[in-house]
């Protein structure tokens, strides 16, 4: 998703040019034999489809990056750099715009089966929502697919794909790339076809053909079969084991073991020999919740590097380390509520008998009854006296063009003092004939220390202005998965919307009727055709008019309200080098091949 986060570039470590022959020098590995790490994460991988609808989170991202390549990536800057040891893009014409992508001869899946156009065709099909089922249903749940960006297939040729774009999208450049395997998801849903050509061969033949019916077992292995909360080292040893095609991988790691709620452990790839060498030969991505005992585990030598939503308290920990270093800043990540519009709850227009004018009276003072100002001076100002309510939906504070959109997208109707918009908030419950007090149930992730403190501000303040917040927190995210809930049975949710990219477009994927991420049922034709404009518009002037025009119809639908944008905070013991955090959603995960043994590094 867009909704993404002083090293400059990563080298290429053991590869040169010999100035009389100009030949490449070979791959030399330097994986330190018998070296590992522990990293900490507030959450774990329950997926190893990061793209799908279920799996587009940043703790499923987190493995499925280090274990795989690409053909561009961002740096801590953050720039974007170009993976050359992996493949290479080129813009082949401007009308149609056409792009055209080639992977390396030397570059592999961890099975030994080469990463080629079979690939590149299924995450062609799948992000560009290509094929639908009888019902006018993406057969590929894709979290974020776009039919309307491209709608004629490739051309595929051996480790090359070129496709050409149906409206010169803006940001083209970082909006393809590889997923999981074509071979390993075919052999998923077809068991009996154990030949890794043949696998792919089929599927570009059902693509070519439109062959849905056969397509379809694989849709539901792309969708769902990458859903794996315990692995042993047999079931992801790629040689064997029956869980091996799910955790196939084409860069330096690859997944070795898998347990459920505590921790993904992965090892050396031994046959990546492409791109910088990492120096650990195991990385351990450890589930702690608590960022407190996070600080902890790293203070005794459990882990070595972890983050964190930070508290006054946890920088106070962070601080008091004897044998650790830390960084905080901002990350590209910002805190929102949004509304759900479908559910029979108090912000349905159904539940007033179609009433859309009550409904957003409701809506109005619900989110006016949020204690921004509280939750910054509280929990956000202790951390970065500096911070500021995020005003804004689609642009940074600081950003070129965020004081222009804030001063025109209506962000205003909810400012003033917490006690002026509870004020404010009774007299709109009083106008629409609502009486109090009014029921909302309230989703945070269970054991989010942070989430936990704003609630208990929210539902404080909320009852003052005649809502009555309850608790209906947990800890997997289920509203996100379509197959769990297929209509969201909160009324509010609160969590953030973390970037991975720089990109202008994106925000479709939240706010664009009936899309994936959309998980709150919103839709406004006005909003939908600014979007898409948004995607042709090369003037930056015009884009900020466009994200204005989106911005002030979100306000306006009392949809979804910003409260600060994150703080972030990384700690590591001094052990560990080569630790530069990245605002976007990878995190100080971005170099993994630069982390290193502080006696090795020196």
């Amino acid at each position: 998703m867009k909704s993404k986060r002083i090293l400059a570039s990563a080298a290429v470590i053991g590869a040169g040019a010999l100035v009389l022959s100009g030949c490449a020098l070979p791959y030399q590995s330097e994986v330190i034999e018998g070296t590992s790490i522990t990293v900490a994460w507030n959450d774990i991988a329950s997926e190893f489809n990061a793209s799908s609808a279920s799996g587009n989170n940043v703790a499923n991202l987190l493995p499925s990056y280090v274990a795989n390549s690409g053909f561009n990536y961002y740096d801590n800057t953050p720039a974007l750099l170009l993976s050359e040891e992996f493949g290479s893009y080129e813009k082949t014409s401007d009308e149609p715009l056409t792009v055209k992508y080639t992977i390396n001869d030397a570059v592999k899946w961890s099975d030994g089966v080469a990463v080629d156009g079979a690939d590149m065709l299924l995450a062609w099909v799948t992000g560009f929502g290509y094929f639908k089922n009888a019902d006018d249903e993406y057969l590929f749940l894709h979290a974020a697919p776009r039919d309307d960006l491209a709608s004629t297939l490739p051309t595929v040729s051996g480790r090359t794909l070129e496709f050409s774009y149906d409206k010169a999208y803006v940001d083209w450049e970082i909006n393809f790339g590889v997923g999981v395997s074509a071979h390993g998801t075919v052999m998923m849903a077809y068991p009996e076809i154990t030949d890794a050509n043949e696998a792919k061969a089929k599927f570009i033949e059902a693509v070519t053909n439109g062959d849905t019916e056969w397509l379809a077992p694989v849709a539901e292995a792309w969708n769902t079969g990458y859903q794996v909360t315990d692995a042993t080292a047999e079931d992801t040893d790629p040689t064997a084991g029956a869980q091996k095609n799910v955790f196939l991988s084409n860069g330096a790691y690859r997944v070795e073991e898998v347990v459920a709620d505590e921790y993904v452990t992965l090892v050396a790839n031994p046959l990546y020999t492409w791109g910088p060498s990492p120096k650990y030969e195991r990385i351990t991505i450890r589930e702690i919740g608590d960022p407190t005992a996070a600080v902890q585990a790293v203070d005794n030598g459990d882990v070595q590097v972890a983050s964190g939503q930070p508290t006054a308290d946890l920088l106070a920990l962070v601080e008091a380390l004897a044998n650790g270093d830390f960084v905080g800043g901002d990350e590209a990540a910002f805190e929102h509520i949004d509304l759900t519009f479908n559910n029979g709850g108090p912000f349905d227009p159904a539940t007033y008998g179609g009433d859309e004018d009550k409904a957003l009276a409701v809506r109005q003072a619900f989110l006016l009854s949020i204690p921004r100002e509280q939750i910054l001076e509280t929990i956000i100002k202790p951390l970065n006296p500096n911070a500021e309510l995020r005003n804004s939906l689609m642009t940074i504070p600081g950003s070129p063009n965020y004081d222009t959109i804030v001063a025109g997208n209506g962000s205003d109707f909810y400012g003033g003092t917490d006690a002026e918009r509870i004020e404010k908030a009774k007299g709109i419950l009083a106008e629409a004939g609502v009486s109090a007090p009014i029921s909302v149930k309230f989703w945070y992730p269970e054991g989010n220390v942070r989430r936990g403190q704003e609630f208990e501000l929210i539902q404080a303040n909320a009852l003052q202005a005649g809502f009555n917040v309850i608790d209906t927190s947990e800890p997997n995210w289920e509203f996100t998965d379509p197959s769990v809930f297929e209509i969201n049975p909160h009324d509010a949710v609160i969590f953030a919307w973390s970037s991975s990219s720089l990109a202008i477009t994106g925000n479709d994927q939240q706010y664009g009727t009936g899309k994936p991420s959309n998980f709150q049922d919103y839709t406004n034709e006005n909003v939908d055709a600014n979007l898409s404009a948004l995607e042709t518009e090369l003037d930056p002037a015009k884009q900020a008019e466009l994200q204005t025009a989106v911005e002030a119809d979100l306000f306006g639908d009392a949809a979804t309200l910003p409260i600060f944008q994150f703080p972030g905070l990384t700690w590591w013991d001094n052990g560990t080098s080569g630790i530069a955090p990245n605002p976007l959603s990878t995190s100080y995960f971005w170099n993994f091949w630069q982390w290193a043994p502080v006696a090795v590094a020196e």
